[in-house]
């Protein structure tokens, strides 16, 4: 009979990917100590929500999420809710009065002591909170690491915190200034996630351009990459958020030396127009952005590029809006994402007077999703007939529900597709060695939507 110290844990992680590295750390921490993991969060005995707060929709969906988990201790297996991340370092005061039947409460920097936490609950201690004043801890995997993507892909977090001033993000007062991981820490991670049958490390950071800044050493993204690509091997390094303004030649250079490294780069531009970027605190790019995309295609011709825009920014005329329409489509980004601006509490920009109407907000933000979406489906058509290798994720499940026998069917990406958020590649093939993580050649031959289907070329 399992021992009642033991009790299973279940997690529910939303937001973003370095949300989900946090609840990865806090898995294998957890299974470290001795505790199992749930095969779903409703069938676990603690239930650990790690929440996002970045903006309305986020909180809102962090507090269904908790009143939802709350609601399996009387109708499932669960003992007691633990909510952790953004969410409770945000607001410190007023969610145990708001959600009492939250069992306790963690902040960021607690996501290390979250054995000693479980062990209060299991205890019987309820209604407790351990949130610190401000985040400044650098969270370290242990050796044992948890992947939760279900896929031979994942996230490797090389810093914590943001010391960018957006006037519209809560980020900095969230996670704290930004606090960098040694070097040596991130190669030992990722040899370790390799050993492990990971073919595809995702680095990930509020701004990974920025990596190296605080360390005062010869610790930057450059370095760091031609380490990494050092270990060896076939697998893919990809770079996820990095700032605009960071950009360097020297970054670019490395990126076309290092084999592994995915010429991909993930860099919201949240607009266009000088004047908006003004206003949203944001620092120039030298240059200017059209001129920072010339540099990357002169440097990377085959690179990818995803970007996020913000419309409806205090003060943003049709003018400005007008500016972005016509850069995004003169650029054309591989991959963007567009979002409707969100007045967050105790952020500069949630003071200025000349706020713009929310539905005019939405109305712009569709417009552009409509532009974008032309974009990528003429470039998707321009792909067919192109060959390409890509690393395969998983069985093709819509297929296998409708055959009883062993689908040839199979999911993947190439180097110009990011997990989670860009289109993936469908791809038949019954070749033996086809497994996930497996790296294949194929062809595309059609579009889908978003996707891709391909066939294997020799």
């Amino acid at each position: 009979m399992q021992s009642p110290r033991f009790l299973s844990i279940g997690f529910v992680s939303l937001g973003c990917a370095k949300n989900l590295v946090d609840s990865e750390v806090m898995a294998a921490r957890l299974m470290a100590a001795g505790w199992p993991l749930a095969s779903a969060p409703e069938q676990a005995e603690i239930v650990i929500v790690n929440t996002c707060a970045f903006i309305r929709d986020a909180k809102a969906e962090s507090i269904e999420a908790i009143i939802e988990a709350c609601a399996w201790k009387t109708r499932g297996r669960c003992r007691a809710v633990l909510v952790a991340g953004c969410l409770p370092q945000r607001y410190r005061h007023g969610l145990q009065d708001a959600l009492p039947e939250v069992d306790a409460w963690i902040g960021l920097d607690e996501v290390t002591r979250i054995e000693t936490v479980v062990r209060r609950l299991v205890n019987g201690e309820r209604g407790f909170a351990e949130i610190s004043r401000s985040a400044r801890a650098v969270i370290e995997p242990p050796g044992s690491r948890v992947v939760f993507t279900g896929a031979p892909f994942a996230y490797v977090k090389i810093a914590e915190g943001c010391h960018h001033h957006c006037r519209f993000c809560s980020i900095p007062r969230i996670r704290g200034r930004y606090r960098s991981r040694p070097m040596r820490r991130i190669v030992a991670e990722a040899e370790a996630l390799l050993a492990g049958g990971i073919r595809e490390l995702n680095l990930i950071s509020q701004d990974i351009t920025s990596y190296g800044r605080d360390l005062g050493s010869q610790a930057d993204l450059p370095n760091l990459l031609r380490a990494l690509g050092a270990i060896g091997g076939r697998f893919w390094i990809r770079l996820l958020y990095g700032h605009p303004a960071h950009v360097t030649n020297r970054l670019l250079k490395v990126m076309g030396e290092v084999s592994q490294v995915c010429h991909y780069l993930d860099i919201p531009i949240q607009h266009s127009h000088p004047d908006v970027l003004r206003a949203m605190g944001r620092p120039p790019v030298p240059g200017g952005m059209r001129h920072l995309v010339q540099r990357i295609r002169k440097a990377l011709p085959d690179a990818a590029l995803r970007t996020t825009c913000l419309v409806g920014f205090p003060g943003e005329t049709r003018l400005h809006f007008n500016h972005l329409a016509d850069f995004l489509e003169d650029i054309r980004f591989d991959h963007a994402g567009v979002f409707a601006y969100s007045r967050e509490d105790g952020t500069p920009a949630a003071r200025l007077a000349s706020q713009v109407p929310h539905k005019t907000a939405e109305r712009r933000r569709d417009r552009l999703m409509r532009l974008q979406q032309r974009i990528v489906f003429q470039k998707s058509r321009e792909r067919v007939g192109q060959s390409t290798e890509i690393l395969i994720e998983k069985r093709d499940i819509r297929k296998q529900n409708t055959c009883n026998c062993l689908s040839g069917a199979w999911v993947g990406r190439s180097r110009a597709e990011a997990p989670e958020v860009d289109g993936v590649v469908f791809v038949k093939t019954r070749k033996p060695a086809t497994r996930p993580g497996a790296f294949i050649s194929v062809r595309y031959v059609s579009v889908a939507g978003y996707d891709m289907r391909a066939v294997p070329v020799p």
